[in-house]
């Protein structure tokens, strides 16, 4: 007796990916090109310049005085209120401070909403190749300020911290006296204030008057530069993009 034949099944292999795979892979994909784009934008708009093309003070009628204890104050007499900013001319970070919102608190200056009260250090001088720049850098500082040049002032300041002039730490150079001086004549400072820097003539009382600045950035509770206290509070003015706007 033969066995009985049986008929042959045709074998279909089941496709590897049905077609909700696809679908979930595809808003995978998506997903992640969405959050490496806005990471990107949002790096991008982290170091955007705010207020970018306003420049530094404008406004004849803002002044600026350099005070004994080496503090220069900028703004108009009747400000609305004032702050104190702490910074480095050698820090990196004081540099990013300045690029993203010294056209802004330069708008708020002109404006009359705000004064600075700049307390200029020199802890960072130990990382430059001459071993003084920061003493150095805001030695300058001082002499254009003291002659009542507010729109220099402010111009210079831009200057030192820019990325076409600040040296990086620990580099095997920085900027000597008469290169500062020049720095100073670019921004509009006189005859008298660019001889002051080249001349080092400010630079013993800059030492003492950095000293000083540190000891205040301790006692406002702030842990490093730049610092930005209001009213007696450290904003956080690397984190908070909205700070120069919610002073008032």
């Amino acid at each position: 007796m033969s066995a009985k034949k049986v008929k042959p099944v045709k074998y279909t292999p089941e496709p590897t990916s049905s077609k909700s795979t696809f679908i979930l892979g595809g808003i995978a994909v998506l997903v992640i090109a969405v959050l490496v784009i806005g990471g990107v934008l949002w790096q991008a708009n982290r170091g955007k310049a705010r207020n970018e093309g306003y420049g530094t003070v404008q406004n004849a009628a803002v002044q600026v005085e350099l005070q004994d204890d080496g503090v220069i104050v900028l703004g108009l007499p009747d400000a609305a209120t004032t702050i104190d900013v702490f910074e480095d001319p050698l820090c990196p970070y004081c540099a990013e401070l300045e690029h993203k919102h010294g056209q802004e608190l330069a708008q708020a200056v002109d404006a009359g909403d705000v004064a600075v009260r700049y307390h200029m250090l020199a802890f960072l001088d130990q990382l430059s190749a001459s071993g003084d720049y920061s003493t150095r850098a805001v030695a300058a500082g001082q002499c254009v300020a003291q002659t009542g040049d507010a729109t220099a002032f402010s111009a210079f300041h831009a200057a030192l911290l820019s990325p076409e002039n600040q040296p990086a730490e620990r580099s095997d150079s920085d900027l000597t006296n008469a290169e500062l001086a020049q720095m100073a004549r670019d921004a509009g400072a006189s005859d008298e204030a660019a001889q002051c820097v080249a001349d080092g003539a400010r630079v013993e009382q800059a030492a003492v008057d950095a000293e000083a600045g540190r000891q205040a950035l301790a006692a406002a509770g702030a842990s490093g530069t730049p610092a930005v206290v209001h009213n007696g509070t450290v904003i956080d003015a690397l984190g908070n993009d909205n700070w120069v706007a919610e002073l008032g």
